[in-house]
């Protein structure tokens, strides 16, 4: 079992992801960020799509290499869209916090990490990416958390 800080929610440890797309393309280093509520509040579906919207603007202005991406759970099912982009790990922790993110996954050499996006962050490996992703084509039945 992967050790989380106290500070982490448990969910972060079990998280796997979603694609339309394979990411043949992937670089070396990426961050995979969402923009929907933070663990432990409730937003709007509105309120979780402008976010999203505002994500995808900024990252589209920071980076060429962009994919959406939906991590979820694979015990509750809950799951959340997102964007694979290439950054730097404190590029990424700057976003997730200016998104009011708790965490964000990083993927470095083909290894899936999770990090506190604040001053707690700090690279925790959970596992090689590719055992976390699979191919979803058409999309993942799922959006927002919740199923379609």
């Amino acid at each position: 079992m992967i050790a989380l800080p106290k500070s982490m929610h448990p969910a972060y440890a079990e998280t796997h992801f979603a694609v339309e797309v394979p990411l043949t393309d992937s670089p070396a280093e990426f961050a995979i960020i969402t923009a929907f509520a933070t663990t432990g509040e409730a937003w709007t579906d509105a309120e979780n799509r402008a976010a999203d919207e505002a994500l995808e603007t900024l990252l589209r202005a920071q980076t060429h290499w962009l994919n959406r991406i939906t991590g979820y759970s694979p015990t509750t099912g809950h799951a959340e869209r997102g964007w694979a982009a290439e950054l730097f790990f404190e590029q990424a922790c700057e976003i997730g916090l200016r998104f009011k993110q708790d965490a964000i996954y990083f993927v470095r050499n083909g290894t899936l990490f999770v990090s506190h996006c604040d001053q707690r962050k700090a690279l925790i490996e959970l596992a090689p990416f590719l055992s976390r992703w699979h191919l979803s084509p058409g999309g993942p039945s799922f959006v927002g958390g919740k199923p379609r």
